[in-house]
């Protein structure tokens, strides 16, 4: 059973609700009469961006990227890679990404850097999680759910090894699980 690889639950799903209600509100009154392309960055991000779109009040578009720079493991190699990109044309766009979770912080800029270049108007950033102790580019936040510590994550749509996405919570895994200390 996954539960029993859970060390601990550290956002419960009404948390999580709350959270996202409130992200939610505050990106309907920033981005009124604009329009924004809100892109999930995968997978990570799918069940965050599902819910958040559906607490937007504002018409807005959704899109789709696949960046990484994990590779199989769980500390970043470095080399980000594009895996999917989006199809929507973002010339003179508003856009919100929208991402699991601000670790190192070198995807993040890297896919910031080049959607920027194609020449968005704006460029704004809604992480759920963020584990500042990790971070090795400075990336703004703009949308920013909760701080947590520098442990492995799991749930609502965050994964080790392609498992634990379908858990309603957000969790720390224990590290016999993945081989951590």
């Amino acid at each position: 059973m996954m539960r029993n690889d859970i060390q601990e639950v550290l956002f419960s799903e009404q948390q999580l609700a709350d959270k996202v209600a409130e992200l939610g509100a505050r990106i309907s009154a920033d981005y009124e009469d604009k329009n924004p392309l809100v892109v999930s960055v995968l997978k990570g991000s799918y069940v965050f961006m599902a819910d958040l779109t559906r607490k937007i009040t504002i018409p807005c578009n959704v899109d789709f990227m696949a960046v990484s720079s994990y590779g199989a493991g769980t500390k970043t190699t470095g080399e980000v890679q594009i895996i999917k990109d989006i199809g929507s044309k973002i010339d003179g766009r508003h856009l919100i990404i929208v991402e699991d979770i601000l670790d190192s912080g070198v995807t993040l800029s890297f896919l910031m850097k080049i959607l920027k270049a194609r020449g968005a108007a704006s460029i704004r950033l809604c992480t759920l999680l963020s584990k500042p102790e990790r971070r090795k580019v400075d990336v703004p936040v703009d949308y920013l759910g909760f701080e947590i510590p520098d442990a492995f994550v799991v749930g609502y749509g965050l994964d080790y090894a392609e498992k634990y996405r379908n858990l309603p919570y957000i969790g720390i895994l224990k590290p016999s699980v993945y081989g951590g200390e």
